[in-house]
């Protein structure tokens, strides 16, 4: 038995660290513009609706983005579409900088630059397999997961610390985001080689709705990838705490520290686990523990039903996003799955519905915890996604079967063009 890959070869793979790098300045410097943004609009009108709608701009785009721009990744060279999304970006955040620059042009040009990021995402998840295999692909992916909740938490922060030191006028803020861009354009541009489009010219539908709806039928047509995208998106429901997190604390006597321990224990659990998971579970186990820890981690928020304090509230958020490490087997499962000509567009739309659904997630959260005890509403999201995730699970064994020996020593990405063809493939 070859030896296992660990996280030290992954990361001697010199275009690997190339997209990391990139990877954690735009997460944070994006976090960064978007905080200061939001800060600067609640200190000039006081507003918190106008607040949440700017804060909403770094999400919108992702459903225009990610329906019609992801696929451009398929069709050209997927380090030329990164390189030219941080460039556009660069220049639209640095026009951000412009003294008395309105807070609508503001807030539209943070819209315009947040449409660039989900080609760019979609080009770099795309891009991954062909730069790691087997089992260096999944650990890769996990460090990516990691970095981008430490970023998107140190991003964040960071934006907060910055504008409490030079108060509320963020343009070096702007300028700083803008200068990461050109750096991680830079780390893209000379750290990786040119690869040709996956996409021949005469398969592309020359419409773009006949596109989307091409993606559509791809991810939804194929019951292997249907269930794998359905597991991914579950991520709506045990991510509810989030978006109640306030009340939840202020219902126990917490303060804004309170809230801020919780937020951090859904980022924290998911930080240390999802490493964790890849590394020391070999593949195959992954992909069985995939459905029953779906469940769990859906399943555990169930317990805030019986009320506990913070102490015992953080344990339950930690374990239920330690749990959350299995979506590495469903991300490592769904790029075998589907062809790599049509690898952007289905990660495109696969993020696309994961940030809808939890913006809806949310808004419905908070909606009810305005009725019911958000305990209460955390822990029937819970059970309703524990219920999903059952059926979810039984799904996935019938159309997988276990043990799938089939699956051994096929490298990610490099499934059959007609993906219902073709039984799922295991990556390492």
């Amino acid at each position: 038995m070859p030896p296992r890959a660990t996280f030290r070869d992954v990361f001697a793979v010199r275009e690997f660290r190339a997209l990391w790098f990139s990877e954690v300045l735009s997460v944070a410097g994006d976090r960064l513009a978007l905080v200061a943004l939001t800060l600067l609009v609640f200190h000039q009108t006081g507003s918190s609706l106008l607040t949440a709608i700017v804060y909403a701009t770094g999400y919108v785009p992702w459903v225009i983005g990610g329906l019609f721009l992801a696929d451009v990744a398929d069709r050209r060279s997927r380090r030329s579409v990164m390189v030219v999304c941080d460039v556009v970006r660069a220049v639209l955040v640095a026009a951000m900088a412009v003294p008395h620059v309105p807070l609508g042009v503001l807030v539209a040009l943070l819209f315009a630059a947040t449409m660039f990021e989900p080609p760019f995402e979609s080009a770099r998840a795309a891009i991954t397999p062909d730069i790691l295999q087997g089992e260096r692909y999944a650990l890769g992916t996990a460090v990516f997961s990691t970095t981008f909740l430490v970023a998107q938490t140190v991003g964040a922060v960071g934006g907060g610390v910055a504008v409490a030191f030079t108060g509320v006028r963020p343009a070096l803020i702007f300028l700083i985001d803008a200068a990461t861009f050109v750096v991680s354009g830079l780390f893209v541009r000379f750290g990786t080689r040119a690869r040709p489009a996956a996409a021949r010219p005469e398969t592309v539908q020359p419409s773009p709705l006949a596109r989307m709806r091409g993606g559509f039928g791809l991810l939804f047509g194929d019951q292997a990838l249907r269930t794998l995208l359905l597991l991914a998106w579950l991520v709506v429901f045990y991510t509810i705490p989030e978006g109640v997190a306030a009340p939840y604390t202020a219902r126990l006597g917490g303060g804004p520290i309170a809230t801020g321990v919780v937020l951090a224990s859904t980022v924290f659990g998911t930080a240390v686990a999802t490493p964790l998971f890849t590394r020391f579970v070999r593949p195959r186990r992954r992909l069985a523990w995939m459905g029953p820890l779906a469940v769990l981690t859906c399943g555990t928020l169930v317990l805030t039903a019986l009320r506990p304090g913070l102490a015992v509230s953080l344990v339950i958020f930690s374990l239920s996003a330690a749990c959350g490490a299995y979506q590495i087997a469903t991300n490592t499962a769904f790029v075998v799955r589907v062809p790599n000509e049509r690898r952007a567009q289905a990660f495109g739309i696969a993020k696309m519905g994961l940030i809808v659904g939890q913006g809806a997630a949310f808004v419905a959260a908070g909606a009810a915890a305005e009725v019911v005890s958000p305990a209460v509403v955390i822990a029937v999201g819970g059970g309703i996604g524990a219920i999903v995730a059952v059926v979810l699970t039984l799904r996935w064994r019938h159309v997988s079967p276990p043990g799938g020996r089939h699956a051994a020593g096929r490298r990610p990405g490099h499934a059959a063009t007609s993906s219902s063809s073709v039984p799922l493939r295991e990556p390492g």
